[in-house]
This record gives C-alpha cells, structure tokens and sequence, in this order.
C-alpha cells in the first residue's frame, strides 16, 4: 500500500493534478467566501462575466472555442469570467510567453542556398496560392535541389535516422514531443555519446509535458552530463495559467544541415512497435535531403533561441552543404499558438478548397470547427472524393467519442470516413489530386491548429504525393469504412454524451 502510494505521489502527472485541483477549490472556495461577506462581489463577478462574453463575441477567433467558452461562463456566472482570465487565449496570457518568441525570418537568398517559391510559383501557378502564403506569413520557402523520401512505418524510419546519425560529423538537432528510454531511445542516445565524443554538436530538445509520464523530471541534466547539450520545452509548473497549454509537439531530426526527418514518429518504442499498446502503431515520416533541410535546421534554431534565451550564432554554418537533383519542390514550415495567425488549418483548407479528384486525410483525432466541417462538405458535394481515416483502436477515448461524433454529418455530404482496423493511426497527412502532399505533427483538432507548436513539410509534384496517395490507399484496404449500418448501430446515449463532450472540445 506505501508503495502504491509512493508511485502515485512520484508520478509528476499525478502531483500536478492535485496541486492544480488545489489551488482551483483554494479560488473557488476563496470567492465564495468573499461573496458571502461582501454582496457586491458576486455582482463585480457577473458583470465581469458579462464583460468577457460581450468582448469573446467581438474577438477576432475561433468561433467554435468562443462558443465552448461562452457556455462554460454562462453556466458559472461567479467564476466562469475569472477562469476565462486565467485559462482562455486572452493578450495577456499569450503575451507572458509571446515576448520571448519572436523569430524573424531569416533572409534566406543571402546564403548559398536559393529559395525557389517564385520558381515553383511560375512553373506550377496552381501551387503558387499554397507556397507565397507559407513563405509570406512563416518565412519558409519552397526549394528544389533536395531528395525526399515517404516512410511508410516507424521501423523504416527508425533504422534510416540510425544509419544517416552514424554518419553526422558537424552537428546532430533533435527536437521531440515525446522522448522514452527503450529500443528505440537508448538505440538514438548510445549513438548521440559516441559522437559527441567525436566533437560532433548534439542538442536535444523534448517537451516537458510530452514526456512527464516518460522520462525522469531532471532527465535534462543527465543528458548534459553526457556532453550532450539538452533542453526541456516550457517546464511544467502546476500553476493555473493558458501557456501550460503551449506545448511543442514537433518531430525533427537534423543531421549536418543536409539531412532531415520529419514526421509523426516520437522517440518511443511504440512508434516502432517494439511495444504494442492498442495493437499495431501505423505512423509516417519524411526525409529530406539537401537544400530543402535549411529551413528545417532554421526552425530548431529559433526554438532553441526561444528555449534557452542562447543566442544563436550566423546561420550559414548551419546550412546545407550539398545540393541533390530535385524531386519537385518541398516546403517545411512550422506554426506556432503565439500568434493569430492559424497556418496549419488555413493551408488545410486550401487544399480542400482547391481539390478538383479527390483529397484524402488522415488523423489520430478528428475535432472539427465549422470551417473545417463546411470546407470537408463543399467538397464532397461537388464530386471531389473525400476520404478522412481515422483509428480503430483509440488511444484516449474521449476524443475518439468526440472523433466519432462528426462521422455522421460528414456521411450524409459525402465524405467517406474509414477506421483503420488493425490498430492505432497516428499518421498525419494530406494527400490531393496526385500533385501536392503534407506530412507532419498537425493532428486535426484544436490543439494542434491552436495550442501546440507543430511542422509540416508541403511536397509539390513530389515522387512522396504518389508514396502517401499509395499507402493510404492500402491502409483503406484493411480499415473498415463507415456507412449507414454503422451508424445506425451507434446507441442514443453514445451520441448524445459525444455531442455534449463535442461543445467542450476545445478545452480538453
């Protein structure tokens, strides 16, 4: 029993809710108090409440998060105001993190590397729409010269970062959501102490969240005493505020400026299926070669600025030091919850909007706003073939209750929605009309269009469009799809608990 007890009270997830359950019955009960004593306060508290409704209808945002937000301050008068100042998206909460993310592009065409956005744009004007709004709000632009390679599977890609890790002899960047010591890690980090013995430059940066249940809490001071140079992404510190939400859930790995990875793929053993949790682990990554790794390479140098306060040094003893016979144009890119700019989901529905054959999407969880579920919907009615696949064994059950709640709407205008069968999909891609492919971190719900640091890589007339168009073909093949039978099938009780969940969506 001591035991149990010791676990639970070691166990940073278990202690961090408990503080934070604290300090909210600490605030409520502190309210509660003072409204009883002084009667002015609960007015002070509702007109407060009112305030913030009447401001949340005329912000400039998500609709769907200003409506969670309303419901949750009108069914807690007293307190729904205050939690809205304390937890919401509000100027000032953003404005504690925003000051210290702020990268400037950088001026990429005055190194030996050239940016080939106007290329693309006057050789493929179709794409043109895509690559300026990614260049223009992000700073990254598209570029030739670089190799790209589709792994279908986390084993494929964990044995090609291996073998390109042995080679590194400059610098190794590695930037995860979730690290876990396991095959996979101590595979990684036996090969990370070898270099650095080499001289090689090696920093890893992990989210501190990501990898609370996963890794020790000072894990980062081991790494250092490794020779490593490593970084945990915005300490958790169980406080009652909005930025414990900005969480930086890329993948990358960038080795000597020339190779890059990117992708679904953690460092886990269960992206590998070395150790099977909700039967088999369907996940994707990318590689590039070649010039297209500068702006991968960019990206983690602004973060490790943002992380560690480190100034970092010219970037041009980053950069890519080969150039490789292109295949079409690539664009990594990133987005970031700092800003009011939603790049991920604004380029998702350009591309939905713009499809002519087909478009198809897959994604751990599926938590739509009204946008995105019109934009899915005008598609599928105009003859475009809309296919979204989704798991057939979740990994957190409520938002697979949230997920399975849009399959009906999107069934009736068309849009096909498979599960795939034989275990958990954690890809993340979309594929449309044999042209244009992105492949990345960006789950499509609202943490990740609106909470989360997340990077992607667009592929323009790519030989990867064909790879991802091919493996979620295949994937289809053994993913069960949903039809009427299905649905008819799903209970009252099931649809009604996932609609009421549905208008909390946002905050879970």
């Amino acid at each position: 029993m001591r035991r149990s007890i010791g676990r639970l009270l070691g166990d940073r997830r278990v202690v961090g809710v408990i503080l934070l359950a604290i300090q909210l019955v600490i605030v409520m009960s502190g309210l509660s108090w003072i409204s009883a004593r002084w009667r002015w306060v609960p007015w002070i508290l509702t007109v407060l409440s009112v305030i913030i409704v009447i401001w949340l209808v005329r912000k400039y945002d998500n609709p769907t998060y200003k409506i969670t937000w309303i419901i949750v301050i009108l069914l807690l008068p007293l307190f729904g105001g205050l939690f809205y100042l304390l937890w919401g998206n509000t100027p000032f909460n953003r404005a504690r993190t925003q000051h210290r993310y702020e990268p400037k592009p950088p001026d990429l065409t005055a190194y030996r590397c050239k940016p080939a956005t106007e290329e693309l744009a006057t050789r493929y004007p179709r794409h043109a729409i895509h690559a300026r709004y990614i260049a223009g709000l992000n700073g990254m632009p598209a570029w030739s010269g670089t190799e790209a390679r589709y792994f279908r599977a986390g084993e494929e890609m964990f044995a090609s970062m291996c073998e390109e890790l042995e080679r590194a002899h400059r610098f190794i960047f590695l930037e995860y959501f979730i690290i876990e010591e396991g095959v996979m890690w101590n595979t990684i980090l036996e090969i990370l102490q070898r270099k650095v013995r080499e001289g090689v430059d090696v920093r890893v940066l992990y989210d501190d969240v990501g990898s609370i249940a996963t890794l020790p809490q000072r894990y980062d001071r081991y790494l250092i005493s490794l020779g490593i140079r490593a970084v945990r992404f915005n300490r958790f510190v169980p406080t009652l505020n909005t930025y414990l939400n900005y969480r930086n859930h890329r993948k990358m790995m960038i080795i000597d400026g020339n190779v890059g990875y990117m992708g679904g793929i953690n460092l886990a053993d269960e992206y590998i299926n070395e150790k099977v949790r909700f039967g088999y682990w369907k996940d994707t990554g990318v590689l590039l070669r070649g010039e297209g790794t500068a702006s991968m390479t960019t990206l983690f140098l602004e973060m490790w600025e943002y992380a560690t306060g480190e100034t970092v040094p010219p970037l041009d003893a980053y950069l890519p030091t080969v150039r490789m016979p292109s295949d079409g144009y690539v664009q990594p890119f990133a987005d970031s919850p700092l800003d009011d700019i939603n790049i991920s989901e604004s380029l998702y529905l350009q591309i939905i909007h713009n499809a002519r054959d087909y478009v198809y999407i897959t994604t751990p969880y599926l938590v739509l706003d009204n946008e995105m579920i019109t934009a899915l919907t005008i598609a599928a009615q105009s003859g475009v073939d809309v296919r979204i696949l989704t798991p057939g064994i979740p990994d957190k059950k409520l938002v697979y209750m949230i997920t399975r709640s849009y399959y009906q709407q999107l069934h009736r205008a068309g849009v096909k929605i498979y599960e795939y069968r034989p275990g958990f999909l954690h890809a993340k891609s979309i594929v449309s009309d044999d042209d244009m492919a992105v492949v990345g971190t960006i789950n499509m719900d609202f943490r990740s269009f609106f909470l989360h640091f997340e990077c992607a890589t667009c592929f323009y007339n790519s030989s990867v469009v064909a790879a991802v168009k091919q493996d979620i073909l295949e994937t289809i093949n053994v993913s069960r799809q949903i039809d009427d039978a299905w649905l008819h099938h799903m209970s009252w009780l099931s649809s009604i608990a996932a609609s009421v969940l549905r208008l909390f969506a946002p905050l879970l």
